[in-house]
């Protein structure tokens, strides 16, 4: 998705090549920072989900809770679906990977003390 800064200064945004379709104010560090507070250390597996979810946004405006969750088990199916990503996002593979990809969760996903509901 290009976003309004990217129309009016063409050039003047630059993504990481591993993260094509990360948010625009998004880099690896502010990953691993959140990813710090969360006590999560982060592996292969959990960049591979920070892209995913990230493109997924990417192309689905407004998704709901259930087609991500859908979306993440079949991508994942042969790590073991979405219990995989349970072990690796203990508070929720939607909760702990959006905050960790740089995007809003959907609502009512999260509960004021930030732990998941999905």
């Amino acid at each position: 998705m290009t976003s309004m800064k990217e129309i009016l200064n063409p050039g003047s945004v630059s993504h990481d090549p591993q993260f094509p379709n990360a948010p625009e104010e998004w880099t690896s560090n502010t990953a691993e920072a959140a990813a710090s507070k969360l006590g999560i250390s982060l592996t292969e597996d959990h960049w591979e989900t920070i892209r995913a979810l990230q493109e997924y946004f990417s192309k689905n405006e407004m998704p709901n809770v259930r087609d991500i969750h859908d979306a993440l088990d079949e991508k994942f199916h042969s790590h073991g679906g979405i219990q995989h990503l349970y072990k690796l996002f203990p508070q929720g593979p939607i909760a702990q990977g959006c905050i960790l990809a740089g995007i809003e969760p959907p609502s009512g996903i999260l509960d004021s003390s930030h732990s998941s509901a999905q």
